[in-house]
């Protein structure tokens, strides 16, 4: 991986700040000066939070946050920027390295591309540290006491493990940035190998940086607003050991996104689809709302345990497939099917748990707003020739109500929404359906806890939390939990 980046990289040289060396006691923090983008400090590391800052803090109640840095770490940190009582900062030299950290990572520039803040960590220390974040979350709410939290469940590869990325292409054609933002900037990260990137997808990337110079494809330029190549999305289909490429472009130009296809399919053969997709808006949204096929086949298939999914470029597909088995496991086992249940599955997304329940329920109803997703999992469940998975698109709380005037009987309700978690309104839709079940997946702690207590509230408690490691190297954590009626 490269340390460069693209746009406005300053190179000033940083004033030092002479804080003295560390006796075996957390040291008091005292600049001589106020601290601005030109400050050094010696830190000792006295937690990690929840984004996977090393943070510590001086005696005036600053809170320093260093990306890169463990607790226990002494490092001498440089600041980006300050912004009301926090100072962020980057590690510019570890003094003393802390003993939560590995001695063999697998990225030794992690604290300049702040990717995975937690790959420098020894594996076992990530879990606990994880698993902790957890029951700090649970703690906040006295009702939620008694809550069996279990030790993370790993998948079945700690690197290599992701099969979706999607990069920020940047620079000149003579020298293409293809990477990741930085942290709080505008600034592109260049990728060349990274360690949790399928291997399939590095080559893809490489490729891809090579048929740019090659071809002179212009790049587009945020602030002149000029150029065509955006972004680089690349898929891999573990089954089929194939990948999918995908151009998103500011305008539709064939000419040179054609040649760029052509030309990484001669070198990477496992590239069986190329797609070019058109992104004229602005702001962060990667894809745009229309695809242009540049090969005859138009998707990938993919397996989770018995169910083949169909992948198209807009699909949402778990990025861990081991780690998605885990979860779709846990649910099925804590579901306790025995053929005669109706489940309902809001938040389904292309049906992933929605199928593999299927086999063990009489009937399954998938909700999704988006109406893509819905055609994915439609086709889904015909092409694994399910026949008692039915999707609908729309609102959750509107067809909610509708379930209810209905008088829909539901048994199990599995809950797996966004980040944000679910608006008081749809718990208590789903509350008021009466299930005698509900199993809710989250990617976030902090929602999960919050809603479990809201569910408590409306009388579903919850026994047991079961953490998923699906994206190993970084902060963030699945977690499966059990609720009954009360």
């Amino acid at each position: 991986m490269k340390k460069n980046s693209t746009y406005e990289q300053t190179k000033k040289k940083p004033t030092q700040v002479s804080l003295g060396k560390p006796v075996g006691v957390l040291p008091v923090v005292k600049p001589f000066v106020p601290l601005t983008r030109k400050s050094v400090l010696e830190l000792r590391i006295s937690s990690l939070d929840e984004d996977g800052y090393g943070t510590s803090r001086n005696e005036d109640g600053m809170t320093l946050k260093v990306g890169g840095a463990l607790p226990g770490d002494v490092v001498l940190a440089g600041i980006d920027h300050v912004a009301g009582g926090t100072a962020f900062c980057h590690v510019k030299k570890l003094i003393q390295p802390s003993q939560l950290r590995s001695n063999n990572p697998p990225c030794r520039e992690s604290a300049d591309c702040f990717g995975c803040p937690l790959i420098a960590m020894k594996y076992s220390e990530q879990k606990n540290w994880k698993r902790g974040m957890i029951l700090a979350e649970i703690a906040k709410y006295p009702a939620l006491s008694g809550i069996v939290v279990h030790p993370l469940l790993s998948p079945d590869n700690l690197i290599h493990y992701r099969t979706t990325a999607k990069l920020t292409v940047a620079g000149k054609f003579s020298e293409p940035f293809i990477g990741i933002y930085r942290r709080a900037s505008h600034d592109v990260y260049d990728l060349e190998q990274c360690p949790i990137h399928h291997p399939l997808i590095d080559k893809v990337v490489e490729a891809v940086r090579k048929g740019i110079k090659k071809g002179k494809v212009p790049i587009y330029n945020p602030h002149s607003k000029m150029g065509l190549l955006r972004y680089l999305v690349v898929r891999v289909s573990t089954h089929e050991k194939k990948a999918m490429v995908v151009f998103v472009t500011s305008q539709r130009s064939f000419n040179e996104i054609h040649h760029l296809g052509r030309f990484v399919q001669d070198l990477v053969p496992e590239v069986d689809v190329v797609v070019q997709n058109v992104n004229a808006t602005e702001g962060n949204v990667i894809m745009g709302q229309k695809d242009y096929f540049l090969t005859k086949k138009l998707y990938l298939t993919e397996r989770i345990g018995d169910v083949v999914f169909r992948i198209s470029p807009r699909s949402f597909f778990q990025v861990n497939n081991s780690g998605a088995n885990l979860i779709y496991r846990t649910v099925r086992e804590w579901a306790g099917l025995t053929g005669s249940e109706t489940v309902l599955d809001l938040y389904c997304g292309i049906g992933g748990i929605a199928l593999f329940l299927a086999g063990v329920a009489k009937e399954v109803i998938g909700v999704e707003v988006v109406d893509e997703a819905v055609e994915d999992a439609t086709m889904n469940a015909r092409i694994n020739g399910i026949r008692n998975c039915r999707f609908e698109a729309g609102d959750v709380a509107v067809l909610l109500d509708e379930m209810s005037s209905e008088k829909l009987p539901v048994d199990v309700a599995v809950l797996n929404p966004p980040r944000k978690g679910c608006d008081q309104n749809v718990l208590e839709r789903v509350a008021a359906l009466g299930p005698k079940s509900i199993l809710y997946v989250s990617c976030s702690p902090q929602s999960l806890a919050r809603d479990l207590d809201v569910l408590n509230r409306l009388g579903y408690t919850c026994s047991e939390i079961q953490p998923v490691d699906m994206f190993p190297q970084t902060v963030h954590v699945e977690n499966v939990a059990r609720l009954v009626k009360q």
